[in-house]
């Protein structure tokens, strides 16, 4: 009869009906009677690390993502502005190392140690590590059914958390946490949702570097990420750690030989802060542990990390400089042409007006400078004719009213 429920609907509300226990409740309150103050996001470290909030670092395998964490969970630890980001509170930190051993993460934090000055008592009671291997099990697995359920690592994470003190946890990697599929997005949302869970019911802040998958990832690219886009989705902090590209090390005049030294991180994702102006660089630093025995005199050096900051293209220009730049550039070629800011340019190429004042500076950075003087219109693109060609072309004048220092 017309009045005859759906068949899904009745077997809906059949199964409402024998649902055990009182029904969730949704906790809403009116917006119009929330005067209360509401605190401010706990930071930890830069905007980078906040308590309550995943987090996540991608990174290919190999570019030095777990000596970037090693390093700052220092920092966080120590109080110490050892990365170039602000410590807002020391805080008390567990490593977790699912990928190398227990002599290997104690060579990665020793090197960190003696590369920035920490000694033992620096750290004690605050950083605590762990390498467990398979013994603690994963934060989710797969029952006998193939449906998730929650782990073993659960309880011994919490359990660490409570008796330590913990502020700030970090599952390094990823990948090695779960049991599950990584390009399943239900599957994926589960996990996340179990860390974001620990992170707000224990007060702290949980940090899960990622691989990236196959191919070269972009500075700030998010989507690169191993497996379903719900592990993207789920961190509200995400970054990316790339190496110096070539493009890169031409500017900053490092030889391409040792651009895979340098390392920027992007935010590869704007949810809780804005993305940073430009990126933030560091440099990869070999360490000898001085660990050598009978049969190994060398011992090991382990990479850690410190921050770099790129040469600035405008490192030390006064007005008096650039005036006699742009003087040369106005006055053109020795043969009577026009400079030119054309890519194809050689005896009129303008950025070598500029290197000739400032050796000091690359070839892209003279260019650099060259293109801000046009978008300024300090320098102007003008057709002229060329008594070299005899014929018409484009060259670059001075704006005489726009020189540093001009007064009208």
């Amino acid at each position: 009869m017309s009045g005859d429920l759906d068949p899904e609907v009745l077997e809906l509300s059949e199964l409402l009906a024998t649902a055990k226990g009182p029904p969730p409740s949704l906790e809403e309150w009116d917006a119009g009677e929330d005067q209360e103050p509401i605190p401010p996001r706990q930071w930890l470290l830069g905007n980078v690390i906040c308590r309550r909030f995943v987090s996540s670092l991608l990174a290919d395998g190999g570019t030095g993502k777990t000596a970037l964490r090693v390093a700052q969970a220092l920092a966080l630890a120590t109080g110490r502005n050892l990365t170039g980001e602000n410590v807002f509170q020391r805080c008390r930190v567990l490593l977790v190392s699912l990928e190398d051993d227990r002599d290997e993460l104690r060579r990665r934090v020793r090197a960190a140690q003696l590369h920035h000055g920490i000694a033992h008592e620096d750290i004690q009671g605050w950083l605590f590590l762990s390498a467990p291997g398979g013994k603690a099990g994963k934060l989710m697995t797969l029952d006998g059914r193939g449906r998730p359920t929650v782990g073993g690592l659960v309880e011994a994470l919490q359990q660490s958390i409570e008796r330590n003190g913990i502020d700030v946890l970090c599952l390094d990697p990823f990948v090695k946490t779960h049991a599950l599929s990584e390009n399943d997005n239900n599957q994926m949302d589960l996990v996340i949702e179990s860390l974001a869970s620990l992170a707000m019911e224990k007060n702290i802040a949980v940090d899960i570097p990622h691989h990236t998958a196959k191919g070269a990832i972009g500075p700030g690219n998010a989507d690169r990420g191993r497996g379903a886009s719900a592990i993207k989705d789920g961190a509200r902090l995400v970054y990316t750690l790339t190496t110096m590209s070539e493009d890169e090390a031409d500017r900053f005049g490092i030889p391409h030989a040792d651009r895979r030294l340098y390392l920027r991180t992007d935010s590869g994702k704007v949810n809780i802060t804005p993305p940073a102006a430009t990126a933030k660089w560091f440099k990869l630093v070999g360490v000898t542990l001085g660990n050598g025995d009978e049969r190994y005199p060398s011992g090991d050096d382990v990479q850690t990390v410190e921050p770099w900051n790129p040469p600035d293209t405008w490192d030390g220009l006064t007005d008096d400089l650039v005036n006699r730049i742009l003087t040369a550039i106005q006055g053109g070629t020795p043969d009577g042409d026009r400079y030119s800011d054309a890519a194809a340019a050689t005896t009129r190429a303008a950025w070598k007006v500029v290197q000739s004042h400032l050796p000091s500076k690359t070839k892209e950075q003279c260019r650099e400078m060259i293109s801000t003087w046009i978008r300024n219109g300090l320098l102007v693109r003008k057709v002229y004719h060329s008594a070299i060609d005899r014929k018409d072309r484009e060259g670059l004048y001075l704006d005489e009213a726009k020189r540093p220092g001009w007064v009208s």
